[in-house]
């Protein structure tokens, strides 16, 4: 039974980042592994409290500079986590941000700044338990993903500045796990207008492949709805 005193508990807000790249053709997540309590020992992900001074965004790339040297990242606002239980500390609401990343071009690491034991890249299909409810927002932050990259051009973030089809549908097909017809895929990318040929050519084994840039002066927004298949 609420007493008066309850009426004027303030529960405290914190912030958490899914953070995705791609690796080794796998999907993959940036978890850190706690050294401290709650859940020391156990996997998790970044993330932390909300200082009184700064905006949630502000928080979430500061604990994610801080906690594994990760920064300059695409962040966008996911789901807010709020069930009443899902912290022992006490009553803790969490905002959750996800990262889209290229692999290359980042190095994380243990910072030494926050009690952290490690930090790695683990597959999104073999994630080991996670501590607090991170399971549920990694599930619903990969089900966003696989929407938005039906409309958007979110994706490129996961790529380098060039890149060919080829590497394009693959990352397509990584994150929807479903095998995309060549032909029909290419169409429909290139009829976005999103990309642009580079004029420059990947050397492989086989016919030299041309490279192509995201155009940056094209808004996102002009994807259209479109599945890619058939």
């Amino acid at each position: 039974m609420a007493t008066e005193h309850d009426k004027y508990i303030k529960p405290s807000v914190a912030v958490d980042i899914v953070v995705f790249t791609i690796m080794e053709n796998e999907l993959k997540v940036l978890l850190i592994k706690r050294g401290q309590q709650p859940f020391a020992g156990m996997w998790s992900l970044p993330g932390g409290f909300i200082h009184i001074d700064e905006s949630p965004e502000d928080a979430a790339l500061r604990e994610l500079e801080e906690e594994t040297g990760v920064k300059d990242v695409y962040l966008e606002q996911l789901y807010t986590f709020g069930r009443p239980n899902r912290d022992p500390r006490g009553r803790v609401i969490s905002i959750a941000y996800y990262a889209l990343v290229d692999s290359s071009k980042i190095k994380p690491h243990v910072t030494g700044a926050e009690k952290i034991e490690n930090v790695q890249w683990v597959d999104v299909s073999d994630l080991p338990k996670l501590a607090f409810d991170h399971e549920d927002i990694v599930g619903y932050a990969l089900k966003r993903l696989r929407y938005k990259m039906e409309y958007t051009a979110v994706g490129l973030e996961l790529l380098p500045d060039l890149f060919t089809l080829t590497d394009l549908q693959r990352v397509y097909e990584i994150i929807l796990s479903e095998k995309l017809d060549k032909r029909n895929f290419r169409k429909k990318v290139l009829s976005m207008g999103v990309v642009e040929p580079a004029k420059i050519y990947k050397k492989g084994p086989h016919r030299p492949a041309m490279l192509y840039r995201f155009k940056k002066s094209k808004p996102a927004s002009t994807f259209k709805r479109i599945k890619f298949e058939g």
